[in-house]
């Protein structure tokens, strides 16, 4: 069933979030840090979408995805720097529908929720796909995050592979915008073929 749209507060990034995987953020600016305490303190989240055009510290971003991920505060401290760093995990994925910048530059927008398929098993084919996760799962970085490793279904398996492996962002849209996690995994594999045939040619 279609949900109806709802307001969500914005955070555009360099990067693109997907469902189930964890973000680290550094919060300085008042906008953001306002937003952060309205979240925790209604226990919602908030939307990452991927900068089109523009930056991410400063004026709102000139342009930004029309398709995102909701984050969901996880965990949060003060940084040793004095900044205040949470930790998010990627939620639902929505489409913007309506965008405004607020006074206090921070961006909002009405979106709509897209529908998840039914989790599917892992097939053989994509054995070496998995093969591939778990190795990144030794990454210290990847670990810090407490991603990668053994995972049961396909769309923990496009998931992760989609955000931790290093494609362009108009690439990683490209495959968050796939509603089929198996449609994922063929994009993911097409894109490491093209990259390993540009690191040989």
């Amino acid at each position: 069933m279609q949900e109806s749209p709802m307001t969500l507060p914005l955070f555009p990034l360099n990067t693109v979030l997907f469902p189930g995987c964890t973000l680290d953020l550094q919060i300085f600016e008042a906008r953001y840090l306002d937003m952060i305490g309205r979240c925790m303190k209604q226990g919602s989240g908030f939307g990452v979408v991927g900068i089109i055009e523009g930056q991410e510290v400063g004026k709102a971003a000139g342009r930004f995805a029309g398709i995102g991920c909701e984050a969901l505060i996880r965990d949060w401290k003060q940084r040793p720097n004095g900044l205040l760093g949470i930790r998010v995990e990627g939620g639902r994925r929505f489409r913007v529908r309506n965008a405004e910048v607020q006074r206090d530059q921070l961006a909002v927008a009405e979106v709509d929720w897209l529908e998840e398929p039914e989790e599917q098993p892992l097939l053989a084919e994509q054995a070496d796909l998995a093969a591939l996760l778990a190795a990144l799962a030794e990454h210290p970085m990847v670990a810090e995050l407490g991603m990668g490793g053994v995972v049961g279904t396909q769309q923990a398996l496009a998931n992760q592979l989609a955000y931790l492996l290093p494609f362009p962002l108009e690439q990683k849209l490209e495959l968050l915008m796939l509603d089929m996690p198996r449609d994922r995994l063929l994009l993911v594999q097409q894109l490491l073929d093209k990259l390993q045939d540009e690191m040989l040619a």
